[in-house]
């Protein structure tokens, strides 16, 4: 039993002793003590120098010809234009005809009734002459006037309502009419061009049997084009009708031409919030469907400043440098770029963040970076 006790004893002591003996190693590990004091962050700033700015913005897009017509038939007949012409690329004068269709067989029934349009005025001469004997003479060279290779001449205006009555019944207002409408009728059979221009689109060739509707080809004018951009609905108001714009190519050849703004387009893209403003440009080198690149001018605004985007946080807060210290301050954005963004509302001389320190806060101690 005084054995079991001593050793019960022992084993205690040791327990302790080695308990002990942990804690003082543990202590004599722990780090030695810091100064206490508050850590200073290295940020980047810029010196504010406020100054009047432009407000621009840039718009790619396809040039189009400004005159486009398309080309339909509006009579039926076999197309008669000469053999390897109306081919995608000719080029055509204004009033030079683009497709001609076979009309010999309308042009005889034309010249037929125009031919019963004279036996009909030649008929009515003989009692024009006893009841109108005023009016004889005008409806005499009328008649004199009209020859079945010629538009018509215009009807003599009749003297009174007897006469004018004695006109219709002998079918002579009806019958001049319906030449009339045939006359233009004939014309549709040749197409003109009505502007010195390219045909960028053929679908059919001398020969071709075209009917009513049948869409024959495309025609521009390959001087005049106009682009479409889209521009920000925030913006609108600092566009005119006839502001210069400046267009370059997309293909990094240096080459710029100047065009101006001739419509804009009031209807509002609910999805971008954009409305369509179409630019007009002239000039050589420039051909349909080529890609460009609009750069407008909208207005200058002054006390202004460009910052980068990225050091603008809760949309109108940036962080300056003042005492060492961060402070918040609110600005007015007013037009942002693709990566910057011009405001007003900070002070020259004021240090403003360039980039976001991380978990930067008001009254936080800061330090500015410059180079060696």
């Amino acid at each position: 039993m005084k054995r079991k006790l001593i050793i019960i004893g022992v084993s205690i002591a040791v327990l302790f002793g080695g308990f002990t003996l942990s804690n003082i190693l543990k202590e004599s590990k722990k780090p030695p003590l810091k100064n206490k004091g508050i850590s200073t962050a290295t940020v980047f700033a810029e010196t504010i120098k406020n100054s009047t700015l432009p407000l621009g913005f840039t718009a790619t897009g396809s040039l189009e010809a400004k005159n486009r017509v398309e080309i339909y038939a509006e009579v039926q007949g076999v197309m008669t234009s000469p053999i390897g012409s109306f081919k995608e690329g000719a080029f055509y004068k204004k009033g030079k005809p683009l497709v001609a269709i076979e009309s010999d067989v309308y042009r005889a029934s034309l010249m037929s009734q125009k031919s019963s349009l004279q036996n009909l005025v030649t008929s009515a001469l003989a009692d024009l002459r006893l009841d109108y004997s005023s009016s004889f003479e005008k409806w005499n060279d009328f008649l004199s006037q009209i020859d079945v290779n010629k538009p018509l001449p215009a009807l003599p205006e009749p003297e009174s309502n007897q006469e004018k009555m004695f006109i219709t019944g002998r079918t002579i207002y009806s019958t001049y009419y319906n030449v009339r409408n045939m006359e233009l009728t004939l014309a549709k059979y040749n197409i003109m061009a009505p502007f010195d221009g390219v045909l960028v689109e053929a679908l059919v060739t001398p020969g071709s049997l075209i009917r009513p509707g049948q869409k024959l080809g495309e025609f521009i004018q390959p001087t005049v084009f106009e682009i479409e951009a889209p521009v920000s609905v925030s913006m609108i108001d600092f566009l005119g009708i006839g502001q210069k714009v400046t267009v370059t190519s997309t293909n990094n050849d240096s080459k710029e031409w100047v065009g101006e703004i001739v419509r804009i387009n009031r209807l509002v893209n609910s999805e971008t919030q954009t409305i369509n403003v179409y630019v007009q440009v002239t000039g050589k080198s420039l051909e349909e469907g080529m890609y460009v690149k609009t750069n407008i001018m909208a207005t200058e605004v002054e006390n202004a400043y460009e910052l980068s985007r990225s050091v603008v946080f809760d949309k109108n807060q940036v962080f300056v440098v003042e005492d060492s210290v961060l402070v918040q301050k609110t600005i007015e954005p007013l037009f942002y770029k693709e990566k910057s963004v011009v405001i007003s509302g900070l002070k020259d001389g004021e240090k403003v963040l360039t980039k976001l320190p991380t978990g930067a806060y008001p009254g936080m101690k800061v330090s500015i970076y410059e180079e060696q």
